[in-house]
């Protein structure tokens, strides 16, 4: 199995490079031992009945659905991180992005010693859930999202994949790293009040123009059915 190693720390857009070199040769791993498919056939019966799945190669379904949400950890720091030094916002936002990538490249010990993709998989879910974590008390301090992405639904779908009670071990460990992220880093200041104030009248249509990955996820496109009430 591929560990996960990082001898010196570089800057924040040099350690998206290692983390995308992570993914691309777990990828190829389970390419030739197929352990990812292999467990998603496993889990697919314990899914919760919301969640609803091709009736034809369901595992092949959810390991695209894996892959993607695994790649999108980078795309969005990166993302968050343009639109950061554009505003003037990167000293406050970075260390976000750093907790949000050294999951992959310093993963806590609590992520189990299972396949190379399984492992990404934990590391992609921390990684997600504290962005969605943060954004959301941005959200309830400022009125606005730090960043325009809902990964809501695609994280309760990985919570699934993943399985209680490890998945809900994940989340404690977010709320734990952002409850101190935002004590120690406080999401304000002048720079800040100016993003909020300009994303409250214009909203984020040139930023989505620009990173369509974010609207691509805005609307989840994987290929599950959608449970009354639930998906729109």
């Amino acid at each position: 199995m591929i560990r996960h190693t990082h001898p010196m720390r570089q800057t924040l857009t040099n350690d998206l490079n290692p983390i995308r070199v992570l993914i691309r040769q777990a990828q190829e791993e389970d390419s030739a031992s197929g352990r990812l498919v292999d467990f998603l056939e496993h889990r697919q019966a314990h899914l919760h009945n919301a969640i609803k799945l091709p009736t034809e190669k369901a595992a092949i379904c959810l390991a695209d659905f894996v892959m993607r949400y695994i790649r999108h950890v980078p795309d969005f720091i990166e993302a968050i991180s343009t639109m950061a030094k554009e505003a003037g916002i990167y000293s406050e936002v970075s260390p976000l992005l750093k907790i949000a990538s050294d999951y992959f490249l310093s993963p806590p010990s609590l992520v189990g010693e299972h396949s190379q993709l399984q492992a990404l998989l934990d590391e992609a879910y921390l990684a997600h859930r504290l962005l969605e974590e943060v954004n959301d008390r941005f959200m309830a301090q400022s009125g606005i999202p730090l960043a325009p992405m809902d990964m809501t639904l695609a994280n309760i779908i990985a919570h699934e994949l993943i399985g209680e009670p490890f998945a809900n071990e994940l989340d404690q460990a977010v709320l734990f790293s952002a409850e101190l992220l935002l004590n120690e880093h406080r999401l304000e200041g002048e720079n800040v009040r100016r993003y909020v104030y300009q994303h409250q009248h214009q909203g984020w249509e040139e930023e989505l123009k620009r990173w369509p990955c974010l609207t691509e996820d805005l609307a989840i496109e994987i290929d599950f059915g959608k449970p009354p009430g639930v998906w729109h």
